[in-house]
């Protein structure tokens, strides 16, 4: 089998940074919105112990996303991992879609993984 990816360096690219960036953006709008729900959140009669589960959440994207950039394997799996668990809390406890999961979702298959899939010999 021919090594496809023998020529890439462990030097993260612009590629790399910049991809990681944009999943953090989605990321960050994520945890924007949980905070914006926790301060409605007496109005609109969340439960408290909701905003504990949703905040462990986000805490394991930013993990995954930090894991990533270290190039830790555990990373790769905890970020997509981590949104999936993150869309689902929304739409099984509040039925709210966020395009914000959706799209950070896309980009970790569609940018994401062409940036870290190269790396990937890399990663402990």
């Amino acid at each position: 089998m021919i090594n496809e990816f023998a020529n890439e360096s462990p030097r993260k690219d612009w590629g790399f940074v910049l991809s990681l960036c944009a999943l953090l953006f989605f990321t960050l709008m994520g945890i924007g919105i949980d905070s914006d729900e926790f301060a409605q959140h007496t109005d609109v009669n969340i439960p408290l112990s909701y905003f504990y589960l949703i905040f462990l959440v986000d805490v394991l994207m930013i993990v995954g996303l930090v894991l990533i950039f270290f190039y830790r394997k555990l990373g790769v799996f905890l970020f997509p991992i981590a949104v999936l668990a993150h869309f689902l809390c929304h739409n099984y406890f509040l039925s709210t879609f966020l395009y914000t999961d959706v799209t950070n979702m896309f980009l970790y298959i569609g940018v994401g993984l062409l940036a870290i899939i190269p790396k990937y010999q890399f990663f402990k």
